[in-house]
């Protein structure tokens, strides 16, 4: 599949960014645990040189717990501060005001040697589209903050919160970044939901994610639909037997593999396939984080 995708608020969102980094004291950036290296916005790294780091693994609860502590050792590898959570459930939030002030303590050291005391972290929110950056906010600040939605592109402005003494965050909207390079990371983020399904081929997409589960979470598909799916069905064969699962079948008998898609895709994004990771940390990537530590 050939995915791109770039509207023309997220150029405007990079802009402020640009503007507003020199206020922060640190980049809390959101990524979705079942993809946490596609799900992150290269852009952000350049932007936020010299900043310290939070990346908080959300919606940990759909992922593989497994996974979901491989990956977090691996962002710590590379000395990014790391917590999963679930904003939803507020799962893990209790952890971050601490960790917040970890990331943040030579900042709070030097203004105490400077007799600046108790001036608040100023915190900037960021990360793709749908990937639950408002949820977290409104969940962290313990009450409606921010718009939310489950489709991308709900935030489209910069704001300012201030959650309490210690923490001001400045919201801003999800951004990708203007092409993908590996396909297969457009693959992943539309499979999330990150990527307007409006513009993608369903059937394409969704036999895409029946591909990876038969290969690294055989029986999930049997487990979701009550079926067997032997290996060596095609994406299309699979699509079929969805179909008939979910009676999914138009005029004349023949199974509606597009309905079948929408069935699969929204069973994915909402869990009901089982807890699933959707990439694993690269191969020889984190050896040489740990190498570039000592």
């Amino acid at each position: 599949m050939n995915i791109q995708w770039y509207p023309g608020h997220m150029t405007k969102a990079r802009r402020m960014m640009q503007e507003h980094i020199k206020l922060i004291d640190l980049i809390i950036e959101l990524v979705d645990a079942r993809a946490p290296l596609s799900s992150r916005n290269p852009d952000i790294d350049e932007l936020g040189k010299g900043k310290a780091r939070l990346i908080l693994l959300n919606k940990a609860d759909l992922a593989s717990e497994s996974w979901n502590e491989a990956w977090m050792e691996w962002f710590r590898a590379w000395g990014y501060f790391a917590v999963k959570l679930d904003s939803r459930s507020k799962a893990g939030m209790k952890t971050i005001q601490n960790v917040i002030r970890e990331a943040c303590k030579e900042k709070i050291e030097r203004d105490r040697k400077r007799g600046i005391m108790n001036r608040p972290v100023r915190a900037m929110v960021v990360g793709i589209p749908n990937v639950g950056k408002s949820t977290f906010i409104n969940s962290f600040a313990g009450k409606a903050c921010t718009k939310t939605g489950n489709r991308p592109g709900v935030t489209k402005g910069a704001q300012w919160i201030r959650l309490n003494k210690q923490v001001e965050l400045l919201d801003t909207p999800g951004i990708l970044w203007p092409r993908f390079d590996d396909q297969q990371v457009g693959v992943r983020l539309a499979i999330l939901g990150s990527v307007n399904d409006e513009i993608l081929n369903l059937e394409e997409l969704a036999g895409e994610l029946a591909v990876f589960l038969q290969k690294n979470y055989p029986g999930s598909l049997s487990e979701r639909y009550k079926e067997a799916f032997p290996e060596e069905l095609e994406a299309w064969q699979i699509l079929q037997k969805v179909a008939g699962a979910r009676a999914c079948i138009q005029k004349g008998g023949e199974p509606d593999t597009e309905r079948a898609a929408s069935f699969l895709l929204d069973d994915f994004r909402a869990g009901r396939m089982g807890k699933i990771t959707l990439e694993f940390p690269p191969e020889g990537e984190y050896d040489k984080a740990i190498k570039d530590q000592r």
